[in-house]
């Protein structure tokens, strides 16, 4: 499915309103940056190839997206949630959480 589809659904979610929406090129639409505009939502989106205007992006804020991104790609590892085998959201987040602290605790390991 399109970025651009899953914007509206993750923005009616409740909890507190976002400061800065981190995106990729995916979410570079005029719908979704005039909302986070009316919402006054700072969009650190790369803007697409085919646009006539290439909005300039801050870098710095835009390289934590990697972090973000790398830590996904480590919590993958674990097969279980690449396969999402738990049939539950709490299940599922509760082996998130667990692989999340194997994650956390290997900053510990070898350290001395």
């Amino acid at each position: 499915m399109s970025d651009v589809k899953g914007y509206a659904p993750l923005m009616a979610e409740p909890g507190p309103k976002p400061k800065v929406l981190l995106g990729d090129k995916g979410y570079d639409a005029d719908a979704i940056l005039n909302d986070l505009d009316n919402n006054d939502i700072v969009a650190v989106i790369p803007p697409k190839r085919n646009r006539k205007v290439q909005p300039p992006i801050d870098g710095e804020i835009y390289a934590l997206r990697n972090l973000v991104e790398r830590c996904f790609s480590k919590l993958k590892h674990s097969r279980r949630l690449a396969t999402r085998y738990d049939k539950t959201a709490t299940s599922f987040l509760g082996f998130i959480i667990i692989a999340s602290v194997r994650l956390w605790l290997r900053h510990f390991v070898d350290i001395t």
